[in-house]
């Protein structure tokens, strides 16, 4: 009994972060690069030893896990922001999460390899 009951919340799991790659609007990389030429601040939301390894230049580092206490880090919330991550799960979770906090102009790029 408990097997099934793993199975179904792993399958559940599963179903949300497909939901959320499938039904996120993504910002091109194109797109992004523009938007930080004209001011967007850039984000990277993956972890610290992640952004160590390589980053985009000009971006600051906020884990994830560390966003909803950084946010005022990101300065105006009517301020362009991009965000991206490793492949596009964080950057989709970040997205949602700074709208819901009142941020009004975040884009997600997705993986870093869309810039």
């Amino acid at each position: 009994m408990l097997s099934k009951i793993i199975l179904v919340v792993l399958a559940i799991l599963v179903v949300a972060v497909l939901y959320m790659k499938l039904t996120a609007v993504r910002v091109a990389g194109s797109d992004a690069r523009a938007l930080v030429a004209d001011g967007a601040l850039l984000v990277d939301v993956r972890s610290t030893g992640e952004y160590a390894g390589g980053a985009i230049e000009g971006s600051i580092n906020i884990p994830i896990q560390e966003l909803a206490g950084r946010m005022e880090e990101l300065g105006d919330k009517n301020g362009e922001i991009v965000i991206y991550c490793q492949s596009g799960g964080r950057s989709a979770m970040a997205k949602r999460l700074l709208e819901s906090n009142g941020f009004t102009k975040v884009h997600d790029m997705g993986g870093i390899g869309r810039w």
